[in-house]
């Protein structure tokens, strides 16, 4: 068995039930985290729970607000737990065609100057710049593995 994440008719990916289901309770986190919508959903066959349609304008808000964080993250232990739905996330958007461009390296200041999640000790964290092209190139290879 196996789940469907579509746009249009057209199959984005087609995970095993079991790696479709870890990826959307994953989203469900993230959505809470981000406070924003994924834009993924039961599509048009209802009573089918292993068919997702994707709305691709909300979905490219949700997957931009997503690379944002995290590479504006400060936090390693963080960075390490969301790295691979993030890079799944993006290899989803992208193909979906939704350009999902990795943010400019920052001060090393968060969002709003405000720091929610502090690491203690120290803060180890490469820099924005090094994240982001960490992601990109996970993204990238996760697609070559990500069955359609």
């Amino acid at each position: 068995m196996s789940m469907y994440f579509d746009i249009d008719g057209e199959t984005l990916w087609n995970p095993s039930n079991g790696a479709g289901r870890l990826f959307l309770r994953q989203v469900e986190v993230f959505e809470a985290e981000l406070n924003l919508p994924s834009g993924i959903g039961q599509g048009k066959y209802w009573g089918d729970p292993d068919t997702l349609e994707v709305v691709p304008a909300v979905y490219a808000d949700f997957a931009r607000s997503l690379v944002d964080w995290y590479c504006r993250t400060g936090h390693s232990v963080i960075l390490a737990l969301s790295e691979g739905f993030v890079a799944t996330a993006v290899a989803l958007a992208r193909r979906a065609g939704i350009e999902v461009e990795m943010p400019a390296p920052s001060s090393g200041r968060t969002r709003g100057g405000v720091e929610r999640d502090v690491q203690v000790p120290g803060n180890p964290r490469a820099g924005t710049a090094d994240i982001a092209t960490a992601l990109d190139t996970r993204a990238q290879e996760l697609d070559r593995w990500m069955a359609r």
